[in-house]
């Protein structure tokens, strides 16, 4: 019995123009990392389990791929370990595939440290996966492009990456905000305002679930996390308020009043502060109640989000503090962005972003209507290609009407027709597919003007 095609959850199959549309979504993303300076790195899908664990969260470690090892291996595993799953898990699956490009990032540097210039400035195009719930826009296997400095705690680095996102989701036509803030302001209004109802760790979690959930669902998960009298008071203010507003001036003032105990987190906000007025952009905003899910990051945090399409972000990053630290290299500074690929087209999809964009990678198509005319085509194609020309001949003899319906169908600009009257004349027919005018050119007027653009 023949098995039924399928694939995993969260996972999809591209069609050639789906994979067009992407590669033109990581050509533009790749060509402003490198306008800065950014040099790329890959590494391993596959990563051992001790690198990806505590590094993400409770939550996020809930969500690691887990490879089961080679051979037998069950093999030496005694019946503690059998009805222990924690342990019989560490036992059969040694390593996972990688949640994120960050953490790997570190484990390259502390390996790689000595063939490394810093500050290290490399990005990463590639796949990630995540044992997510599958819906819009949120997939098991999805890809991620990364930027990030490491060895560097200027910055200079935090706004050169806010101009990144800048830059390219002005050349996708994608209206976006970029928001802003910073742990050690969140650090500071968790122990001054909110008087340690919530830990800073508890405040980011419930200030993390705003796009998933509203606003009542989220005041009464901080009230099950501790949250009393000064968290019922101050959080709807500042996610109502603050968050809300688009006057960052006025902002950076009212969350002075809940931070003033705090030196460490006035002198974040005032680094913060720098950071939006050297960026100077209205689309950086300012916003108090961005917490970024995960563990390691240890300063400033950023976020992107679309204006005209709800879909969660398309973006994210911030600096984390040590990260490298966990491998035996202490004191290392980083920060970095991610932009998700998956949104980015889905987004660009849902707004027609892509109506003008070229899926085809031959421009050209070669149709002839016997041996003879076949023979002069193929002799075409390859002067075509030498020179750099791409183009495809149709394959199969068939009426000239299917293969114009062919040319048609794959989006092809123009058509070079072959039969007994260019035979003899040496001038072919071109056929533009668009307007459906045709004039007659000869070998070396085509080589010359390549139609296929």
């Amino acid at each position: 019995m023949p098995i039924k095609p399928s694939i995993p959850k969260g996972t999809r199959d591209f069609s050639p123009k789906q994979v067009a549309q992407r590669q033109y979504i990581i050509n533009t993303i790749r060509s402003v990392f490198e306008l800065y300076g950014f040099e790329p790195i890959e590494t391993p899908a596959m990563e051992n389990m001790e690198t990806l664990t505590g590094k993400y969260g409770e939550e996020g470690d809930k969500l690691l791929f887990k490879i089961l090892n080679s051979g037998d291996f069950l093999s030496g595993a005694d019946e503690t370990m059998l009805k222990d799953s924690s342990k019989l898990a560490s036992h059969i699956a040694e390593k996972g595939l990688r949640y994120d490009l960050t953490v790997p990032l570190a484990r390259y540097v502390v390996m790689h440290r000595h063939e490394i210039t810093f500050p290290f400035k490399r990005y990463q195009i590639q796949p990630v996966w995540r044992a997510d719930r599958p819906q819009k826009g949120r997939y098991r296997e999805f890809w991620q492009c990364d930027a990030d400095v490491i060895g560097s705690d200027s910055i200079v680095n935090e706004a050169e990456l806010l101009m990144i996102y800048d830059e390219v989701f002005r050349k996708f036509g994608i209206a976006v905000t970029i928001r802003v803030n910073h742990r050690d302001i969140l650090d500071a209004i968790s122990s001054q305002s909110l008087k340690g109802e919530l830990s800073p760790t508890s405040l980011i979690r419930v200030l993390d679930q705003l796009d998933k959930a509203g606003v009542d669902e989220v005041m009464e998960m901080a009230r099950r996390l501790g949250g009393g009298v000064q968290t019922e008071s101050i959080l709807p203010h500042l996610i109502n308020d603050l968050a809300r507003s688009s006057d960052n001036k006025a902002k950076f003032e009212a969350i002075n009043t809940y931070i003033n105990m705090s030196q460490q987190g006035l002198d974040s906000e005032a680094r913060l502060r720098q950071l939006v007025v050297w960026v100077s952009n209205s689309k950086v905003q300012f916003d108090p109640t961005l917490g970024r899910g995960l563990d390691y990051y240890t300063g400033t945090v950023m976020e992107v989000t679309a204006n005209d399409v709800q879909i969660g972000s398309l973006g994210g990053g911030g600096r984390y503090d040590n990260l490298t630290g966990v491998f035996g290299l202490e004191g290392v500074s980083g920060v970095g962005i991610s932009f998700g690929l998956e949104r980015i087209h889905d987004v660009m999809e849902e707004l027609g972003l892509f109506e003008n964009l070229e899926t085809t990678s031959s421009r050209l198509l070669i149709t002839w209507f016997d041996k003879d005319s076949f023979e002069a085509g193929w002799k075409l194609a390859n002067e075509l290609r030498s020179q750099g020309i791409a183009c495809e001949i149709y394959p199969d003899e068939a009426k000239m009407s299917k293969q114009l319906k062919y040319a048609d169908a794959k989006g092809f600009k123009h058509v070079i027709i072959i039969g007994d009257e260019e035979l003899k004349s040496g001038n072919f027919t071109v056929k533009d597919m668009k307007t459906g005018e045709q004039v007659k050119m000869t070998r070396g007027e085509i080589l010359a003007t390549k139609p296929e653009k």
